[in-house]
C-alpha cells in the first residue's frame, strides 16, 4: 500500500483520541491507519528502541514503510512513547501486546500489565479492545476485572469492551490490515456497536460474532487449522522421497482441483508469534477445564518441531555422500526469519536450524534479507547472497524463501544445494 493522504481538515486537538497498546506487527498498521482515518494517535510500548525508532520515522514493519510512517507522524498526530500517563482521556484503547507461552502455559502479564495501566485513564464512553491472542474468556474473565477495578466504573454500563483478534499475514502485498476482513464482538449490544463504529473507520469490512469467547476461539481455529494442514505437508514430504514420489509436484496437481482442496507447502516447521503459540492455548484451556487432549494439535506440534533435525539429517548425509563432515563444512544458510519477504525471527525454525548446524561444528554463514541486523543474534555470522559467497560454500541451504534472493545463481553456482523451500531446480539440488 502506498502513501496515504492524512486527513488535515480536523485539528489535532479535536480529533478523537485513540491509544494502542503495543507497537508491534499489529499494533504499529493500527496506529498508523487510524491518524489517516481521522484520529489523533498514542503509541505505547515498553520498549524504548521501537518509540525511539517510531520518533525518527523509521519503521521496523514490513507492511508500513518509512514514507507512510512519516506522513503519520508529521502530521502531529501520532505520538509514540514509553509514558502509560500519555493514555489519558482516550475514546478508544486497543490493546495488541503479545500473549506468549512459558513452559507450555499462557503468559498473560502483558496484558495484565496493559490492562493496569490504561484503568485508571478510562472514562464515561470509552471504548477498550483486546487484540491480542489468546484463549477463551480472557476478554470478560481477566481483562473486565482488571479494567474495572483501576477505574472504578463498570464495563458495559459505564464503558465499551470487546475482543477483535488480530489479522495480520507478514510479507502479504495484497492482504493488509485494510482489506483483511475483522471479526469483532463485545460484551454487550451496545459495546459490539461502538466496537463497530470504530472499525469501520479503520477497515473495508466488519464481521460481527455473538460474543467475546466465539471471537477468541476464531483466531485460534484459524491458526490451528494452518499448523495441524502445515504438519500434514511436512510428514508427507518426509515419506515421499522414500516413495519414490516428488511432493511437490503432488502439491501443484492437486491444486488444479477445483473444490476441497487447499495448498500448503512442507519447510521447516512453524514460526512467529502465532502457529506455534496459538494453538497451545487452546490445547492448554481444553486440557485445564475439559481435561481432554486436542490429539490433532498435539500431533501437529510434534511433526512440525521436529522439522529442523530432520533437514539436519539430510545435510549430514548429502555432505557425507561428497566426502566431507558437517563439522568444518562451511554452510550458506538463506534466511533466518520463520516465512519469506518478513522479518520475524520469533520461534523462527530457520533459527533452530541455524544453531543446530552451529552445534555440530559447522562454519555457518546466513543471508538474510529482511530482518534488522541488531535482532540477529550475535553468534550467527551475516553475509550479503553473492557469487563469491555461494561458490565458498560446501552446502548452500534455503531455509526462507525470501523473494529477492536469486535463486537461479544459486542453483548455477552452488556445488551442493539443500532446498526446503522448493525454490531452485538443478540436478545439484535436494530438495526437501
Amino acid at each position: 500500500m502506498g502513501v496515504v493522504k492524512v486527513r488535515q481538515n480536523i485539528d489535532a486537538e479535536v480529533r478523537p483520541r485513540l491509544i494502542v497498546v503495543g507497537m508491534g506487527y499489529v499494533g504499529l498498521p493500527l496506529a498508523v491507519r487510524g491518524v489517516e482515518a481521522g484520529y489523533s494517535v498514542v503509541g505505547l510500548d515498553a520498549d524504548k528502541l521501537r518509540i525511539k525508532r517510531l520518533n525518527a520515522c523509521d519503521s521496523y514493519i514490513e507492511g508500513i514503510d518509512n514514507a507512510r510512517l512519516t506522513a503519520a507522524m508529521q502530521s502531529g498526530c501520532l505520538h509514540a512513547t514509553t509514558d502509560s500517563c500519555r493514555a489519558d482521556a482516550f475514546d478508544v484503547c486497543v490493546i495488541t501486546v503479545p500473549a506468549p507461552l512459558r513452559d507450555g502455559v499462557p503468559d498473560l502479564s502483558f496484558v495484565e500489565c496493559a490492562g493496569r495501566s490504561i484503568a485508571p485513564h478510562i472514562t464515561r464512553g470509552a471504548t477498550v479492545v483486546l487484540e491480542s491472542t489468546t484463549y477463551p474468556g480472557t476478554t470478560e474473565s481477566l481483562l473486565r476485572p482488571l479494567l474495572e477495578a483501576g477505574s472504578g466504573l463498570k464495563a458495559g454500563d459505564d464503558f465499551h469492551l470487546g475482543y477483535s483478534p488480530g489479522r495480520i499475514d507478514r510479507g502479504n502485498p495484497d492482504w493488509h490490515l485494510e482489506n483483511t476482513p475483522k471479526v469483532i464482538s463485545g460484551i454487550d449490544a451496545e459495546s459490539l456497536r461502538s466496537i463497530e463504529r470504530f472499525y469501520g473507520l479503520i477497515v473495508e469490512r466488519t464481521v460481527r460474532v455473538s460474543s467475546c469467547r466465539t471471537a477468541e476461539l476464531t483466531k485460534l481455529l484459524e491458526n490451528a487449522f494452518r499448523h495441524v494442514n502445515i504438519a500434514l505437508v511436512n510428514e508427507m514430504a518426509l515419506v515421499s522421497r522414500q516413495l519414490g514420489a516428488d511432493i511437490w509436484e503432488a502439491i501443484e496437481a492437486a491444486s488444479t482441483k477445483p473444490f476441497g482442496f487447499m495448498p500448503f507447502r512442507p519447510g521447516l516447521g512453524v514460526g512467529g508469534h502465532c502457529l506455534p503459540v496459538d494453538p497451545s492455548y487452546l490445547s492448554w484451556q481444553v486440557k485445564s477445564l475439559l481435561k481432554q487432549d486436542l490429539r490433532f494439535i498435539t500431533l501437529a506440534n510434534e511433526i512440525n518441531d521436529q522439522m529442523p533435525a530432520r533437514v539436519v539429517e539430510r545435510i549430514i548425509r548429502g555432505l557425507n555422500d561428497r566426502g566431507k563432515p558437517v563439522n568444518g563444512s562451511r554452510i550458506l544458510q538463506l534466511g533466518l526469519a520463520y516465512k519469506k519477504n518478513a522479518g520475524d525471527i520469533r520461534d523462527s525454525p530457520a533459527l533452530v536450524l541455524a544453531h543446530s548446524l552451529l552445534d555440530l561444528g559447522a562454519r555457518l554463514f546466513v543471508a538474510e534479507s529482511h530482518t534488522d541486523p541488531y535482532l540477529v543474534p550475535p553468534e550467527i555470522t551475516q553475509v550479503e547472497l553473492t557469487e563469491e559467497e555461494i561458490r565458498a560454500a560446501d552446502v548452500v541451504v534455503v531455509a526462507t524463501d525470501h523473494d529477492d534472493f536469486d535463486y537461479t545463481l544459486v542453483a548455477e553456482a552452488g556445488a551442493y544445494v539443500f532446498d526446503a523451500r522448493n525454490r531452485c531446480r538443478d540436478e545439484r539440488v535436494e530438495v526437501l
